[in-house]
């Protein structure tokens, strides 16, 4: 079984900065692609961005694309979402997920690609 477990969110005012971080256990963590979704109050879980096993690709959603960076460190088992310039819009739980399988295909941006979820954590951007 995996877990997932993410830390890291908070209150902070617009064009702030964050860092979310995952550790993940229970399986051969670098193995597998990775992700992060967020979901806003009344509003779908949406695509953030994803890495793929190795840390060499990486995808983003056109609304965080050059404010937000995901990375991973294999040997600590440890999934990051480094979020600049934000926006009261960025406001959501955030939510870290792996996928069952080791194949990294950019266009895994629905939820249902993904297997393992964490318990999100809270960002709230203040205006």
């Amino acid at each position: 079984q995996v877990q997932l477990v993410e830390s890291g969110g908070g209150l902070v005012q617009a064009g702030g900065s964050l860092r979310l971080s995952c550790a993940a256990s229970g399986r051969a963590f670098n193995n597998y692609p990775m992700g992060w979704f967020r979901q806003a109050p009344g509003k779908e879980r949406e695509y953030v961005a994803s890495i793929s096993g190795s840390g060499g690709s990486t995808g983003y959603a056109d609304s965080v694309k050059g404010r937000f960076y995901i990375s991973r460190d294999n040997a600590k088992s440890m999934l990051y979402l480094q979020m600049n310039t934000l926006k009261p819009e960025d406001t959501a739980i955030y939510y870290c997920a792996a996928k069952g399988t080791i194949q990294w295909y950019s266009t895994d941006r629905a939820p249902k690609d993904y297997v393992y979820w964490g318990q999100g954590t809270q960002v709230t951007v203040s205006s």
